[in-house]
């Protein structure tokens, strides 16, 4: 069975910081590219940063300078370091697995900025 397993999600204070932590199962991890992706509420859910397999990142422009994605292959584990956080980053925080023609999805934790 695949699973993908967020955590670390909460309510934080503008200007904090949060690491949300994904763990994978049922799948060769490190053949996937892992994605985190948000939603807010009546909005479109939109991609935060992507790794490859390779551990090349690719990040939103709303989040550069800000967040930091990574991965640890011998854990299968891939992680969304979030520093410098604003109001407008609440949203449910997917994980997203890419592997051969397969698309797996976290069921989201919640994250919320306080001002």
């Amino acid at each position: 069975q695949v699973q993908l397993v967020e955590s670390g999600g909460g309510l934080v204070q503008a200007g904090g910081s949060l690491r949300l932590s994904c763990a994978a199962s049922g799948f060769i991890f490190s053949s996937a590219t892992m994605a985190w992706y948000r939603q807010a509420p009546g909005k479109q859910r939109e991609l935060v940063a992507t790794i490859t397999p390779g551990s090349r990142n690719y990040y939103a422009d709303f989040v550069k300078g800000r967040f930091a994605i990574s991965r640890d292959n011998t854990k299968n584990m891939v992680y969304l370091q979030m520093n410098s956080l604003k109001p407008e980053d609440t949203a449910v925080y997917y994980c997203n697995a890419q592997v051969f023609q397969y698309t797996y999805w976290g069921q989201g934790t919640q994250v919320t900025v306080s001002s």
